[in-house]
């Protein structure tokens, strides 16, 4: 690396930005609220400098300290990630479709984007039923576990999916979990030839879902659509039956996408 790169790469551990993201991540990501010495120990920041940031942080609400002396994230970062939402123009383009398919078969829709090893949620439309998804907008799976993550692997060039498979750490969650990446490839080129996902409840017991592919043209944006429920009412039968709706509910989400966010004349 040159030494501009060098530098760039310094600026970033040690510039004043970099570090306030580093507690924003740290406190986002907890599992539960983090007092002043979980974060001191986790960040590697002097306790002067810490402390400062994350007083900077408070004041802006971008943090909130509870009287325990808790730090856990602050309401405007919902803000944000509110407004990010809302006037996110895929999302925008999509809805239409999520719902479309939502009302088609009673059952939860689910749309997400594949970042590195992970499926974030972008958005989620509610079942009918009265047996309801845990999952939010916003979070992220493994890719290799969900419907959604497999469909989106699909999409990855060979060498891409090697490089990305070779990097993954295999969590057991149910008994139908990939656990090699062996087995994980195979499945992801039958994927890639058929154009469709099945999870199997690899993720959470009980929970089975279809899935399929969605893309920009320029590749940018690889994730999919998938039709989520319980095991007891989703057969592996009716799930069949539904591939072709969910198909055709990403051809008309990337249909949209090239027309709308397509090379302006």
């Amino acid at each position: 690396m040159n030494s501009n790169g060098e530098s760039t790469a310094q600026a970033r551990e040690t510039g004043t930005l970099g570090k306030l993201m580093v507690l924003l991540d740290l406190v986002t990501h907890a599992d539960s609220p983090l007092r002043f010495t979980d974060i001191l120990a986790l960040a590697g920041q002097p306790r002067g400098t810490l402390h400062r940031q994350l007083t900077h942080l408070v004041e802006e609400g971008l943090l909130e300290l509870d009287g325990d002396g808790r730090y856990a994230p602050g309401l405007r970062l919902l803000d944000f990630a509110a407004r990010s939402w809302a006037r996110n123009e895929f999302r925008l383009i999509a809805e239409p479709h999520l719902r479309d398919l939502q009302q088609a078969t009673g059952e939860t829709v689910h749309l997400g984007v594949l970042r590195g090893q992970s499926i974030i949620y972008l958005d989620k439309v509610e079942g009918r039923q009265p047996v309801r998804m845990y999952s939010q907008i916003g979070n992220a799976s493994p890719c290799y576990c969900t419907g959604v993550g497999k469909a989106a692997l699909s999409l990855l060039p060979a060498e891409s999916l090697v490089d990305l498979l070779a990097g993954l750490s295999f969590t057991s969650f149910t008994a139908s979990t990939h656990v090699s990446a062996e087995t994980l490839l195979a499945e992801i080129r039958e994927i890639a030839h058929q154009g469709y996902a099945f999870d199997r409840e690899e993720h959470e017991a009980g929970i089975r879902c279809v899935a399929a592919p969605v893309w920009s043209e320029d590749r940018t944006f690889m994730g999919g659509i998938s039709i989520t429920g319980p095991a007891y009412r989703l057969s592996m039968e009716l799930l069949h039956q539904w591939v072709v709706p969910v198909q055709l509910a990403a051809v008309r989400i990337m249909e949209g996408m090239r027309v709308r966010l397509g090379p302006r004349r």
